[in-house]
């Protein structure tokens, strides 16, 4: 049995009275996780929308709470760290994370920044070790595939295209999924929203089939 972890970072929703205005990134998400429920119907999926319900940014307080040894945090210090901690144990207990991302000028969405901010924590995901030269994090888990499902406006962010250099949402992501145990990183895009022309619709189309058939090949793998 396995365990996905569903983040959704649109600040959209899906079920809007008109569904023109329901969130691209988060149905293909749905798709990709109706596919694995059809298939893996015992599996535990775990499901946070931090577009609709952002983590807390962090604070100075909240560094200094993380840099206390455990055995000398004070009882605030515990609190400021509780919804770090539940998040983290969240990513501790999955196989695979299902992640949805609208591009949000150019980038992800605060929401999610917020949660990655929150989750990257020295101790907990990482260890740090100057004795490592240069490079002293390392990951503390390992073995985790990452499926990042992300829409945007405009089209052209892929490797050659001709917004490669604009794109700041999936290759930040891939960056620091490194530090969640990501071994695996798998992407599908949604483009050309803002046209609303035959190319987005076969874009969406595309993305939707995709999400299907990689649910269906991590299924059996």
């Amino acid at each position: 049995m396995k365990t996905l972890l569903h983040i959704d970072a649109s600040a959209r929703k899906t079920n809007n009275l008109n569904p023109e205005y329901n969130s691209i990134s988060k149905s293909i998400a749905a798709t990709f996780i109706e596919k694995w429920r059809a298939l893996n119907d015992e599996d535990k999926i775990i499901y946070r929308d931090v577009g609709g319900n952002p983590p807390d940014f962090i604070s100075q307080d909240w560094i200094a709470a993380v840099f206390t040894p455990d055995d000398a945090k004070t009882g605030e210090q515990e609190a400021l760290l509780s919804l770090s901690d539940t998040l983290i144990s969240e990513l501790e207990q999955a196989d695979i994370i299902v992640m949805s991302s609208s591009m949000y000028n150019y980038g992800m969405p605060a929401a999610l920044k917020a949660w990655f901010d929150q989750v990257i924590r020295i101790h907990k995901t990482f260890s740090f070790d100057l004795a490592r030269g240069d490079f002293p994090l390392e990951p503390i888990m390992s073995g985790k595939i990452l499926v990042l499902i992300t829409s945007s406006g405009e089209f052209g962010f892929e490797i050659g295209g001709i917004r490669e250099k604009m794109n700041h949402l999936g290759p930040h992501i891939q960056t620091l999924s490194h530090y969640l145990g990501v071994e695996t990183f798998h992407e599908i895009n949604a483009e050309y929203q803002e046209f609303n022309d035959v190319r987005h619709r076969e874009s969406v189309a595309s993305a939707h089939k995709a999400a299907e058939e990689l649910a269906l090949n991590l299924a059996n793998f």
